[in-house]
């Protein structure tokens, strides 16, 4: 037997091998269509942050007034600006960080799905709560004592380190949620299986 019918002979053989799937055209179907849904919602966020970078632009472009080559604006502006900004900030984290944490959630709660979405529920508010709590806590009604009546650099110094500090937050307890989540999650499995080993004694 020559070497091109040997090879012919090994690939008619693991062609016999290979088992057509009933659902392979369906399969690549959702594929095409998750593909295609996740280029849009690309498209849509890259022009909610054009959209978002445009406004913020055109509210600076006229707001401020040129004067000797420096553009001036008002303290107050870059206040209401910055407050805006936290609040769509925190509107926009808590569903994306939600809807990654989910699958973490329900892999961590397993035994329990119910537990799990009740967590997710439950971290939801006590985001919103320290998110809108530190906007409160830190929003300016009257310039600082080192702030002017125009925005000077003490003020967009300020104004980048509360949105830094509200960021290290959320990053660490994220984090600290992250790695006492398994922790938790485990806790709570033995809690049940404590619990229903004395109905399954009681049954025998």
């Amino acid at each position: 037997m020559s070497v091109g019918e040997r090879i012919h002979e090994a690939l008619r053989a693991g062609s016999a091998a290979v088992t057509d799937s009933g659902d392979l055209f369906a399969r690549v179907q959702l594929s095409i269509a998750d593909d295609r849904l996740l280029r849009h919602q690309r498209q849509r966020r890259a022009g909610v942050l054009f959209c978002i970078a445009a406004a913020v632009a055109s509210v600076v472009a006229a707001s401020s007034n040129r004067r000797e080559g420096d553009l001036i604006m008002d303290w107050w502006i870059l206040e209401l600006i910055w407050f805006v900004g936290m609040v769509g900030l925190a509107l926009w984290l808590g569903p994306f960080i939600r809807r990654f944490g989910k699958a973490y959630a329900a892999d961590v709660f397993r035994a329990n799905p119910r537990t799990g979405k009740s967590f997710i529920v439950l971290m939801d508010v006590a985001y919103y709560l320290i998110f809108f709590a530190y906007i409160m806590f830190t929003v300016q009604f009257e310039p600082a004592s080192d702030w002017e009546n125009t925005v000077n650099a003490n003020q967009l110094q300020d104004s980048t380190i509360r949105l830094g500090g509200i960021l290290l937050i959320v990053g660490l307890l994220h984090g600290f949620n992250v790695l006492t989540l398994p922790i938790m999650g485990r806790i709570f499995t033995l809690n049940r299986r404590l619990d229903d080993d004395p109905v399954e004694v009681a049954e025998r």
